[in-house]
């Protein structure tokens, strides 16, 4: 047999990647490291797809993610590719949340990217599907794959099944809040203890509409993920099927020469945008979305997403704002049917191109909205009739900020300031109860640099409602808020407090109005007032001044753009599908 053709494959290797690796004379060396791996001719002549996942032992969120990366490698082998997997790290918010070690969690959506990217570099794959399950890992992957711009189909892992604590359903958001009913004296060790006992009983992603499914309502929006996906809880046999089914996938998009950028496109981004908003989702997704964008050269900041946001009708009543969680949107038909709605309704676009290798519109063609039930509202009978996620601007934040409004009966506020320097200063005031009802919190020097890592806040937010006093006070930062927080959380504020942003600058009793109807976050002090101010703030030194942390500080951009590390698809010479 030829050596610069062993086996044989209906693919043609001349003009895909692992042709470097895996064809010619001068590939014998390669060739022998799959050799040793037990791999044939006719795998070696295949084209090669990375199963790339976030599994690993720190969070429920990933572990039946190697499950499924099984059930994937089969689909692609049986499709005539040979699956090559390999794994990458997660940071899960859940327990990193409330200590130092949340600053690494918007970090690792960065890692999570630069490593599949430099995996599937080194390694010269044709083609990518990523599975992720915690909250940083579903964008890193996208990322990855937008970046590369090689065939690839993105899978989310799943939902965590809901736990029943006094005969209701409960996330571990009620475990978060548990603990400030508890500071107050509202909740006994005993109920605590059960509580936590009971409220993660499966494998999965916390289960309301928090940054994990928000991004995988997004997977699918975008048309990155195949229809259907993002539902089934993780436990459930059924995601080994769309494993499979998303292995077979990305060899007809290998076929196809069909790649993430012809599928993310301007108007992929605002579908994903309106999905988010209609369904009350995280605001993390305003950080999420102008990131991917940045990948393919596009240009999509806050405020374009949150110009979506405000004219879409806010329609599926799930928590944090709202009473169902992700398993009950499932049940309902998922993802599909609140797309159904937004596209019967106007608010997207049909005819973007998806990892089926059909539109939109040729997806949901056959989805019935199901009537006899109040999961999931049409347009026309809206929660609300604008978006459950609304962005800000003013003298506090001339590069805007964001807030989840869905499930808020009151929208303004304004009260006197409370500023704090770190999360740790603000959360213990919070948890001896030194504020008063009115207060506005400030929580500054958490931003992407001066943090650095843009750390969320739910200890906090959460520990405020299980004191009864959510709605009474309002938070800000410079940092963010969990997809799980709820209430006037304002986070993104930019710019950030460590570059001279007015944020930094407010001192405690400064009124702040704050309006999330109009749109609006200021300060109640003269352009004067604060200008003499800027003049007197000199800049902090945070403590992480070597590692990862400072490499991340050094690099990242405003919370506006996405929170990027470089240039992006703008600035880029070639593309790796290219090579």
């Amino acid at each position: 047999m030829p050596l610069d053709h062993p086996g044989k494959s209906k693919f043609d290797k001349s003009k895909l990647p692992s042709r470097h690796v895996s064809v010619g004379p001068d590939r014998a060396p390669h060739r022998s490291y799959y050799y040793a791996m037990g791999m044939t001719e006719e795998q070696i002549a295949q084209p090669f797809v990375g199963v790339a996942t976030c599994w690993n032992e720190a969070a429920p969120c990933n572990i039946a993610l190697s499950r499924q990366a099984q059930a994937t490698k089969r689909g692609v082998d049986r499709a005539g590719g040979t699956p090559r997997e390999f794994t990458t790290i997660t940071v899960t918010d859940g327990i990193a949340m409330g200590h130092q070690g949340m600053k690494s969690s918007l970090a690792s959506r960065e890692a999570i990217a630069d490593s599949v990217e430099l995996t599937m570099r080194g390694h010269c794959y044709d083609g990518l599907v990523g599975l992720a399950g915690c909250d940083k890992s579903l964008p890193g992957m996208m990322m990855a794959m937008v970046r590369l711009n090689c065939p690839s189909v993105f899978m989310y892992g799943g939902t965590i099944l809901p736990g029943r604590f006094k005969g209701k359903d409960v996330t571990v958001v009620d475990v978060f809040e548990a603990v400030g009913s508890h500071s107050a004296g509202k909740m006994s060790d005993e109920d605590l203890h059960e509580l936590e006992c009971v409220a993660c009983p499966s494998a999965g992603s916390c289960g309301g509409q928090f940054t994990a499914n928000t991004m995988a309502c997004v997977s699918e929006a975008m048309g990155l993920a195949l229809p259907g996906s993002a539902g089934a809880p993780a436990p459930y046999e059924s995601r080994d099927e769309y494993a499979e089914a998303s292995g077979e996938a990305v060899m007809k998009l290998i076929e196809l020469n069909l790649r993430p950028r012809d599928i993310v496109t301007p108007k992929a981004l605002e579908n994903a945008a309106r999905v988010v908003a209609a369904s009350g989702g995280s605001t993390n997704s305003a950080l999420h979305l102008p990131a991917i964008a940045h990948e393919c050269g596009i240009d999509f900041d806050l405020h374009d997403v949150c110009e979506i946001f405000k004219s879409t009708p806010y329609i599926a009543d799930m928590k944090p704002g709202g009473k169902y969680v992700a398993k009950d949107m499932y049940e309902v038909g998922g993802v599909p049917v609140l797309m159904k709605a937004l596209l019967d309704g106007g608010y997207m676009h049909g005819d973007c191109i998806t990892v089926t290798g059909k539109t939109i519109a040729e997806n949901l063609a056959d989805v019935t909205f199901p009537t006899d039930q109040d999961v999931i509202y049409t347009t026309s009978n809206p929660i609300s009739p604008t978006g459950g996620v609304v962005g800000l601007r003013g003298n506090l934040a001339p590069q805007g900020a964001i807030v989840k409004v869905a499930g808020m009966l009151v929208q303004q506020f304004r009260g006197p300031a409370r500023c704090f320097d770190s999360e740790e200063e603000a959360f213990a005031a919070v948890r001896d109860h030194k504020y008063e009802a009115g207060d506005v919190l400030i929580v500054r020097y958490e931003g992407p640099r001066g943090g650095p890592g843009m750390r969320e806040m739910l200890s906090t937010t959460a520990a405020i409602y299980g004191q009864g006093m959510g709605g009474k006070v309002a938070l800000i930062t410079d940092g963010r808020f969990s997809g799980a927080t709820r209430g006037f959380s304002i986070g993104h504020v930019g710019p950030e407090a460590a570059v001279g942003g007015p944020i930094g600058l407010l001192k405690d009793g400064d009124i702040i109005a704050i309006d999330a109807v109009k749109g609006t976050l200021d300060v109640e002090l003269s352009d004067e007032e604060l200008a003499e101010r800027r003049r007197q703030w000199k800049p902090r030194e945070h403590d992480y001044q070597s590692g990862a942390l400072w490499k991340f500080a050094q690099q990242v951009g405003d919370a506006e753009k996405g929170a990027v590390t470089h240039p992006g698809g703008k600035a880029e010479k070639h593309v790796y599908a290219d090579i």
